[in-house]
């Protein structure tokens, strides 16, 4: 037994005495401790990297049924030799769309009690593989609590001589009398799919572009287990929930882009009428090319013309509203973005960096040259209509609470640092100094002060709230980690040099292992133990791109959920996984569609690749938990030599 001298009891005698609150002899600590060291020494659980999701539900919904191909691999590991590949194909499928399959098979009349009995004890036997690095208890607790007896009996069975063969049996006989076996089915698929994944990451960009990210945000607040990183597309909406007028004016001008009316409508309440109107009434048919809707899974209900002007309203409305921003926050240091004011509205042309561009259009009824970032009174009455609408949505607001419960701007986790875009870095591998609220910040305390200055500007909801613009689009900002946003440019001039949006030092020097070793450092995290994983800036793989830099320590996985992306990327996604023995970076083909998948068992085509092979079988000890259960041990010992050496007295 672990020995304590009475200073180090006494020092902690008020926190042993909670302690003993929940163990309260010596027999309830003495199996705590051999349950929680039994814990350290199981496998380490799966962890799995989602990036840059941007709405597209069904691809995401997809791979994360089928955790980036482990259940694939589980399954035919361990049926791959008895039941034929057809056979093999169909319990997949299963798996991934247990209430789809079951529909389809049912059309096919393929369901009988033959095959109500194969499916379970197939499912069983894949199930028995999944939840074979976790322990009994945790296996039961992620069972169902109507079929938990049922699963165990099953999963733990054992038939010493035979003697309850007759017992398993029937079972599985009475789920077929019962009428059962279809939600077992589903039950169980959905326990598979669990165990095969211990912990989900998503590092950033929920939103935008693809057309339901409120699906998304649905799934994730039903998952198990979740954390997110916060991306520059999230913290955009999550500024739009807290009613800042420039974020929804951003929010919604890419939903107009992209023709997504339905998630603003149907699935947030948001009313665009008010916009539609004014946009009609506002601007006529001529000049709208830059404004017609681009790629889009949804068919809006909004004839593109319409969109189109809605688009240029709220175009015009947002660099209006963004220039007060930056009046209002010279610490920001965007002066230079200010370029509603610098148009020659004599000629119609904008003097950038010393150079004179003409603009495409003279076409601007709303502008006063006089005062060009000042709101007509209609397009006041259009943003007060949106502010209400963002801000008294309860659906967008519990979606946007959960990602500010569950998110974060960076993440600590078992030796990895996790964020969306960059940390803000100058040539030299320096950290950017930002000044804000009077007081200067780099590296770390920036990122932490920008997490602490988001969560205040939205819980307080006192107006001070033109943070998550700057997070959005500032060249500091570590969401963001580009020279400018040059959507202005993009609509009104032609010259497409003026597009460019330069990447800062950080994606520079993204191959460089000296500066990703400043960056691990200043985390207080080892590069060759662990890794920088990151999204944002999608992977070019048809231009031979490597999403492995740094000398195999900065891992970027936006390889283009997103399809606006994918024609740049050449895949449709990339996703990590991280088990007990190693890292396996996954490249994604297009996902055509459910129906497809259960129709004919098309799965996403993926690639892998080991990243990273661990010298040894990472074991929960190895952890950020295992950290936890060790310290939880600790106390235990200590409460347990207090019992025994009669400092504290036993209350059982």
């Amino acid at each position: 037994m672990k020995t304590f001298d009475k200073q180090t009891i006494s020092a902690n005698k008020e926190y042993l005495q909670l302690l003993s609150d929940k163990f309260k002899s010596i027999s309830s600590i003495t199996a705590e401790i051999i349950n929680l060291n039994a814990i350290l020494n199981l496998p380490k659980g799966t962890e799995h990297f989602i990036s840059d999701i941007h709405g597209e539900y069904e691809a995401f919904e997809h791979i994360l049924r089928n955790c980036s191909g482990s259940i694939r691999r589980k399954a035919t590991e361990t049926l791959g030799e008895q039941i034929s590949e057809d056979e093999l194909n169909e319990l997949i499928t299963m798996i991934y769309y247990p209430k789809q399959k079951l529909m389809k098979l049912h059309e096919q009349g393929v369901i009988n009690d033959e095959w109500y009995e194969k499916t379970i004890k197939n499912l069983v036997e894949v199930c028995k593989v999944s939840s074979s690095k976790y322990s009994h208890s945790k296996i039961r607790k992620s069972f169902p609590e109507n079929y938990s007896y049922i699963i165990q009996e099953l999963l733990f069975k054992s038939d010493v001589k035979g003697n309850r063969e007759n017992y398993y049996k029937q079972i599985i006989r009475s789920m077929i009398d019962t009428d059962a076996c279809e939600d077992f089915i589903i039950k169980m698929s959905e326990t598979i799919r669990k165990h095969c994944l211990d912990h989900l990451h998503i590092v950033g960009d929920i939103y935008d572009r693809g057309y339901a990210p409120h699906l998304v945000m649905d799934t994730l607040m039903n998952y198990h287990t979740v954390d997110i990183q916060w991306g520059n597309h999230d913290i955009l909406w999550i500024g739009a929930a807290a009613g800042n007028a420039a974020c929804i004016a951003n929010a919604v001008r890419i939903c107009m882009r992209y023709g997504n009316t339905g998630i603003l409508e149907d699935a947030y309440g948001i009313n665009i009428l008010p916009l539609m109107m004014f946009a009609m009434n506002t601007y006529s048919d001529a000049d709208l090319d830059k404004f017609m809707p681009r790629i889009s899974d949804e068919i809006p209900d909004i004839d593109d013309i319409v969109l189109a002007k809605m688009q240029k309203a709220i175009s015009i409305i947002q660099f209006k509203l963004e220039n007060a921003v930056i009046d209002r926050n010279p610490t920001f240091g965007m002066d230079d973005r200010k370029l509603i004011d610098k148009v020659d509205y004599a000629n119609y042309t904008l003097e950038i960096d010393g150079q004179t561009y003409p603009l495409n259009t003279d076409l601007f009824p709303t502008i006063d040259p006089s005062c060009p970032d000042k709101l007509s009174e209609e397009e006041e009455k259009v943003m007060s209509s949106l502010v209400r609408s963002f801000t008294s949505s309860e659906k967008l607001q519990s979606h946007i609470e959960f990602m500010l419960n569950k998110g974060s701007i960076y993440l600590l986790y078992n030796k990895n640092l996790l964020l969306h875009a960059c940390v803000p870095v100058n040539d030299d591998y320096s950290f950017t100094s930002v000044t804000l609220e009077g007081e200067t910040y780099s590296g770390k305390a920036l990122l932490d002060k920008l997490d602490e200055m988001a969560r205040k500007a939205y819980y307080t909801k006192d107006g001070n709230n033109d943070i998550f613009w700057y997070l959005w689009c500032a060249p500091s900002s570590p969401l963001f980690g580009k020279d400018k946003m040059a959507t202005y440019e993009r609509y009104f001039i032609d010259d497409k040099t003026t597009h460019k949006e330069r990447y800062t030092p950080f994606y520079k020097h993204l191959e460089d292992k000296m500066m990703a070793n400043v960056i691990m450092n200043e985390f207080g995290l080892d590069i060759d133990e662990g890794y920088l994983i990151c999204g944002h800036v999608p992977v070019k793989y048809v231009k031979g791109e490597d999403p492995v830099k740094a000398e195999g320590r900065v891992l970027c996985i936006d390889a283009g959920f997103a399809k606006a992306y994918q024609k740049e990327t050449g895949k449709a996604g990339c996703t990590l996984t991280y088990n007990s023995y190693g890292m396996t970076l996954i490249t994604h083909q297009p996902f055509e569609s459910i129906e497809k998948a259960v129709d004919e068992g098309i799965d996403i085509v993926s690639e892998m690749r080991f990243v990273d092979s661990s010298s040894h079988r990472l074991l929960v000890s190895d952890t950020d938990i295992g950290t936890k259960l060790k310290r939880q041990i600790y106390y235990l010992e200590m409460l347990l030599y207090a019992f025994k050496s009669g400092e504290l007295k036993p209350k059982e």
